[in-house]
């Protein structure tokens, strides 16, 4: 039977003549009616230039140099644009990677499911608008009705990514290219979607091509693996065997690095001195009865209710939970980026919630934030040493002091020195992640508050990141709050737990008591959203 999407020899360039930079080295695969296939790689390994060439959707710097794209026997290099027109959307969806970017900000969100169900399916306006209510509930957004007249602006990054994920499948295409369609999203949310992504797969026999940099995914809803490095498929097959037993180099780092394949504590890196907290010390951190309301009377919202927890000093404690949890509200709230309704924040011993002016500016010096999206933190405007010396100069540090803690911070993040007259567009997403460490450090903070720190980053890149904070813990004695919805890498660096839900912490402890002894059923649910792994044990190998 002849594949339903046929890839022979697929090239992409970026630029042209001698400036040409090869993205994709003449790759081959197939995808089979019905059929999941996960692209798989870190970034920049040309997984998302396969997707967008597919969907001739490459930007106008790129461009296809060679080979075939068959869909259903139709070529779609050299197909004309309104033959793509009525293909995209009618038998092939796309979920474009991000969604702020990927949605018209002046059209109401359901009115944009609707107009693709009328365009390609001919419904009536109000059949179009019923159907895409139902398509918003389907992708798991609560409150449909409501939430199909608002803008894209009025809903959060995961739901956002529900509703390109729902413009994509409203037509019930035969093939959908998903890139990245839940590196955004929560845990359960994750599984909501993705099971609705196999139902459809078997319901319709809709094929997926599943671009992502999460093997544990992959492992998870993958019938077959294509592993990207450099613009090449340097390993494919069966999600098992490939997972199992992979022969690439690459794809053992990958799987090596994966938080979803893996558990267990990260350790300090051999050599790294380590400083450990006196016995019987008061705890750094002393949270009680926190709460913040958004909005007044009916309208009001809360966000956080009545958030009780400590935090001993040079531990990492964790607050988990979904988008809307109100786990980085009580993290903004405990570094006094905004104020509390009620409780009190005591640190060190001494209640901060009341202070002001110069007090509050000093508390700077102990309490740092590292915030999830890097590029959106650091200005692009400066270099690399201007970033992390600014809050040395704003200190008072002398210009020596500061050139000499710069360069002192930038190796303990593990960057070289040529880095230092760059600029954060020249710079990876780990790299970035990097210098906003080492600029959160640049003051010799006690406490740092880390809001999803690694949630845009590779696995490997991510693994990276993750062994720098706990040596950087280890040495320097540092006690962290960790703001995650992921809880692969909770696992991996958190000494205890609180799961977030609804502004409430529904429960709280060790974190191997809450990974395997859970007390409420939300936790129970939360673990079970958790990708399992993709290494089959002896006794699956020998049957």
């Amino acid at each position: 039977m002849t594949a339903l999407l046929q890839v022979r020899g697929l090239r992409v360039d970026y630029g042209t003549g001698r400036r040409a930079h090869p993205a994709v080295r003449g790759v081959d695969f197939d995808i089979d009616a019905g059929e999941i296939v996960a692209v798989v790689g870190e970034s920049g390994s040309g997984k998302s230039t396969i997707a967008h060439a597919l969907m001739r959707l490459l930007p106008v710097e790129a461009h296809i140099r060679g080979g075939e794209i068959r869909f259903d026997g139709v070529e779609l290099r050299t197909a004309s644009v309104g033959a793509l027109r009525r293909l995209r959307g009618r038998r092939i969806g796309f979920v474009p990677q991000d969604p702020s970017n990927s949605l018209n900000p002046l059209m109401r969100v359901g009115e944009q499911i609707a107009e693709s169900l009328r365009r390609h399916r001919g419904l009536s306006k109000a059949d179009a608008a019923a159907r895409a209510i139902e398509i918003i509930a389907e992708v798991g957004v609560p409150d449909a009705a409501r939430r199909a007249g608002q803008y894209p602006h009025e809903l959060s990054g995961g739901l956002r990514q529900r509703i390109l994920i729902g413009i994509a499948w409203a037509c019930e295409p035969d093939l959908v290219i998903a890139d990245e369609p839940t590196s955004a999203l929560d845990a359960t949310v994750q599984r909501h979607v993705l099971d609705r992504m196999q139902a459809l797969a078997a319901a319709h026999g809709t094929a997926v091509l599943l671009v992502t940099h999460d093997l544990a995914v992959a492992a998870d809803r993958a019938d077959r693996i294509v592993v990207v490095h450099n613009g090449e498929i340097v390993e494919s097959g069966r999600s098992r065997d490939v997972l199992a037993a992979p022969q690439h180099d690459y794809t053992r780092r990958l799987v090596a690095a994966a938080p979803g394949l893996h558990s267990g504590r990260l350790q300090p890196s051999v050599g790294v001195a380590t400083r450990t907290a006196p016995a019987g010390e008061p705890p750094l951190l002393d949270v009680r009865g926190l709460g913040k309301t958004y909005g007044t009377g009916a309208r009001g919202v809360a966000a956080v209710e009545a958030v009780e927890f400590s935090v001993p000093r040079g531990s990492t404690f964790a607050l988990v939970g979904e988008s809307g949890s109100g786990k980085s509200t009580t993290a903004r709230m405990v570094a006094r980026i905004i104020e509390s309704d009620t409780g009190t924040v005591a640190f060190d011993g001494r209640d901060i919630t009341g202070l002001r002016g110069s007090e509050l500016r000093q508390l700077r010096r102990r309490i740092q934030v590292v915030y999830q999206n890097p590029f959106g933190s650091l200005d692009p405007r400066m270099s690399v040493a201007g970033l992390i010396a600014e809050p040395l100069r704003a200190f008072g540090a002398d210009r020596v002091q500061t050139r000499a803690t710069v360069r002192e911070l930038l190796a303990q993040v593990r960057l070289a020195p040529e880095m230092l007259t760059r600029r954060p567009a020249q710079l990876s997403g780990g790299q970035r992640q990097r210098v906003a460490i080492a600029r959160a450090l640049a003051l010799r903070p006690e406490l740092v508050v880390l809001d999803e720190p690694v949630s845009a980053l590779d696995v490997s890149v991510q693994e990276q990141v993750l062994q720098l904070l706990v040596d950087l813990q280890a040495e320097h004695g540092l006690t962290y709050l960790f703001i995650s919805h992921d809880l692969g890498v909770i696992r991996q660096i958190s000494d205890r737990v609180a799961v977030m839900r609804d502004g409430r912490i529904l429960e709280q402890g060790a974190l191997e008591q809450i990974f395997q002894q859970p007390t409420h059923d939300y936790t129970r649910e939360l673990i079970g959203s958790i990708p399992a792994r993709a290494c089959p044990d002896d006794a699956e190998r020998a049957a």
